[in-house]
């Protein structure tokens, strides 16, 4: 590597993607510098996104399981302030674990507000001025910030974006969400948890249409059972607040329906935030959303300027960032790094949780792919009820030829942690045999996998035992019947390739 520039590597942000890519490098030897204008590390994902959403979750559910009825029997609601102070104390503590592992790996810290001046130059503003410092190669991992609402920028009391959210002093009693994305969903089913009465708009018909239709409906029917209201295949037309006496905001939907909140939570999607970066620079292409197209070793179109995260887009998981950092640092210095491909796990933190890996009941109906399913509900482990979720729900989908496992999905308590073994074995390539053969500890969740297992087995084996009956029949006369003709023979669309039977 060449001497002429200060770094091997500098990377602007310090979220997972680009802590991984600065870690990887300095374990090559590379001199790695990291720019972040925050005056603590950690990004997006510890500041604005996934700790505080999560922290803020957690803090909730633990409230309320803790707060007795008062004597009439009347839930307490959880203070503002506490959940808050709750979150505040595990960034601080986030922020310390994410700079001492940079420390550790030798990185030098960079404060202040980077620009490119040219491919190999960057510009650092600051409270003490402007510096400028190169490198041989530049990682752009600034994330993203939360698009802004229709109607202007967010003041963080009546009109909020999910950024704003740890800005509210106090816990509303009604919230409309706008937006049935992960984040809407997942600050809609909190909030409601929380006892807040929460209207969720969304223009389409179905929400997470990436998630298995059962997951979602079964989410759909808890979130009401909290008196979650849904307005789906519905836009705003209008927002007007009124603040004469209590402030409150008023949604008027193109359908006419008219929604009266104390604030809106508008969940509209998130732009990458490399406006300030002044791409144009060093020559870095953007596509019509702002974010930057990058190849297999998430190089960009100028060869030696590389991106990784949420600013890339898809699919914009904390997890999968922090994969494209590390792969990207190994590719740049010459050093193979394997892709990790599609298979990876999904977690969505609503009340109650949500994971899938693999592929959905749709997916596999659509590909005409032969399938079938293995059901279990928390309520058949003794984990279950010891935890009180007698509503959890878990699926897996097996090729039914080959038993290999195609699709785990999870419903319920610890659903982002049960999905871990499934991935393990897709990939590894098992299937049904494995499942039937182990022993899983007990009391745990995870004895859902052999209760699915044995329940796949049961409709399997209903499937072989009427195919022998059918061969057997073959010889015999036939008792005509007028059918319908089909001039396609695919499924109709979202059903199921075959019939589910057999003990659920």
């Amino acid at each position: 590597m060449s001497d002429t520039h200060d770094f091997d590597l500098l990377v602007i942000g310090s979220g997972p993607a680009g802590q991984s890519a600065a870690i990887q490098a300095s374990k090559l030897h590379k001199r790695v510098a990291l720019i972040e204008k925050r005056r603590r590390v950690g990004g997006v994902c510890t500041f604005t996104g996934t700790i505080p959403s999560k922290t803020l979750r957690e803090a909730i559910i633990s409230s309320v399981g803790g707060n007795a009825d008062d004597e009439f029997g009347i839930r307490k609601r959880p203070e503002m302030a506490d959940l808050i102070a709750r979150v505040d104390a595990v960034i601080a503590s986030e922020t310390r674990v994410v700079r001492n592992s940079l420390a550790r790996n030798d990185i030098t810290m960079l404060e202040g507000e980077a620009s490119f001046v040219d491919p190999h130059r960057v510009a650092i503003t600051n409270d003490a001025g402007t510096r400028a410092v190169t490198a041989e190669n530049i990682m752009i991992a600034c994330g993203t910030n939360a698009a802004a609402p229709p109607t202007g920028p967010s003041d963080g009391r009546l009109i909020m974006t999910s950024d704003d959210v740890l800005k509210m002093e106090n816990l509303p009693s009604n919230l409309a969400v706008v937006g049935g994305g992960v984040i809407g969903v997942e600050y809609a089913s909190i909030f409601a948890t929380a006892g807040v009465q929460v209207t969720l708009v969304d223009r389409r018909d179905q929400l997470l249409d990436f998630v298995d239709r059962e997951i979602v409906d079964e989410l759909m029917h808890q979130m009401r059972k909290k008196d979650v209201t849904f307005r789906l295949g519905e836009a705003v037309a209008r927002v007007e607040i009124f603040q004469e006496g209590r402030p409150e905001v008023e949604l008027e939907l193109e359908s006419g329906k008219r929604i009266i909140a104390d604030c809106v939570l508008f969940s509209i999607g998130r732009a990458p935030a490399t406006e300030p970066l002044h791409l144009g620079s060093a020559g870095v292409e953007t596509d019509d959303r702002g974010r930057i197209p990058v190849d297999e070793a998430f190089r960009t179109n100028v060869p030696n300027i590389y991106a990784a995260g949420d600013v890339v887009g898809f699919p914009a998981l904390a997890a999968t960032s922090s994969e494209q950092g590390r792969i990207a640092a190994c590719r740049m210095f010459g050093f193979e790094a394997q892709n990790f491909g599609t298979l990876y796990p999904y977690g969505i933190y609503a009340v109650p949780e949500i994971s899938m890996c693999g592929a959905t009941e749709e997916q596999l109906t659509r590909d005409r792919v032969p399938y079938e399913v293995g059901v279990a509900r928390y309520r058949e482990t003794a984990r279950g009820q010891i935890l009180g979720d007698d509503t959890g729900t878990f699926k897996m989908l097996f090729h039914r030829e080959s038993h290999d496992l195609l699709g785990v999905h999870c419903i319920g308590t610890n659903a982002t942690e049960l999905v871990h073994i499934g991935q393990a074995v897709i990939s590894l390539g098992g299937g049904l045999d494995f499942f039937m053969n182990s022993v899983f500890n007990y009391p745990t969740l995870a004895e859902v996998y052999k209760i699915a297992a044995h329940n796949a087995a049961n409709r399997l084996r209903h499937v072989r035992g009427k195919r022998r009956s059918e061969q057997q029949a073959d010889d015999r006369p036939v008792v005509s019947a007028e059918v319908p003709e089909r001039d396609d023979p695919r499924p109709p669309a979202g059903s199921r390739t075959t019939e589910r039977t057999g003990d659920e």
